[in-house]
């Protein structure tokens, strides 16, 4: 009698297929309920408007008073995604709303009687989040910067060529921002289930660390201050001008989204070790 063996690859590759197969369910599922939410939409209003309309409003008011002592200090991105500060909240709250809207109404549970493995949920909600905001964020931020050079009165500002140095890097940079900031507040929510515990904390990580440095010796603010989040990821979107103590775009940018993936991490441990 001839012994036959099976190699553990064939007989693991059943499993594997069905798990794969099931993620891009439950991915389909996520991507879903994303577009289903009316917030969703209401958000990502927010951040376009919010992005366009500020560009269009630094071109055409603010870059003509510029002194010509202020405009060799000017970082033409900068101005042009000066929305950013606004959109950035429009992102962070609907990644947040993203993951407690459903612990809100209750609706958690037939999610995950539906789907038992809890981080499959969480990994597909996040995925789901993810391309979503960085195809609109990108977008958005593109948009901003084209209205702002549309708006821009002739002769006005240099540096504002799309193969100038930074400037590719910077405008889309502005929308990995975005995006991280929107998965900081995915995180969050999943650590904290609670749409507005979530949101007050997004906020308070972002604005409040540069309140605290104020009141800090000034040293804190060279030493400590380029690693905090406003900070650190506000580098990837500066084409030029950088600060002397700031980090390096992509350094900052790293540093930035290891805040996200702390967040993440913590959410994806915790949810198996709570109720829902």
């Amino acid at each position: 009698m001839i012994a036959t063996t099976t190699s553990p690859a064939t007989t693991a590759s059943p499993a594997v297929g069905r798990r794969g197969g099931e993620f891009t369910n439950v991915l389909r599922a996520e991507l879903a309920k994303l577009a289903s939410i009316r917030s969703t939409y209401w958000a990502l209003l927010v951040a376009f408007a919010g992005n366009i309309g500020f560009a269009v409003l630094a071109a055409a008011l603010l870059a003509p008073r510029l002194k010509p002592a202020d405009l060799a200090h000017v970082d033409v991105v900068q101005l042009a995604l000066a929305g950013l500060h606004l959109s950035q909240v429009a992102f962070g709250v609907l990644g947040a709303m993203a993951i407690t809207g459903e612990y809100g109404s209750g609706m958690i549970r037939t999610t995950f009687a539906a789907v038992p493995r809890r981080r499959t949920v969480l990994a597909a909600k996040g995925l789901a989040f993810a391309g979503t905001a960085l195809v609109t964020s990108t977008v958005s931020t593109l948009a901003a910067y084209l209205a702002f050079l549309a708006a821009l009165p002739a002769g006005t500002l240099s540096g504002t060529a799309w193969s100038d140095p930074g400037v590719t890097r910077a405008v889309l940079g502005g929308g990995l921002y975005l995006t991280v900031y929107g998965l900081l507040g995915f995180g969050l929510g999943a650590l904290l289930r609670s749409s507005a515990a979530t949101i007050a904390t997004l906020l308070g990580v972002l604005f409040v660390p540069p309140l605290l440095l104020d009141l800090l010796p000034g040293s804190w603010k060279t030493t400590v201050g380029p690693y905090i989040p406003m900070q650190s990821g506000s580098q990837i979107f500066v084409a030029a001008h950088r600060e002397a103590a700031s980090l390096a775009p992509w350094t900052g940018f790293g540093v930035f989204s290891l805040y996200a993936a702390v967040a993440l991490l913590a959410g994806l441990v915790m949810i198996n070790r709570r109720d829902a």
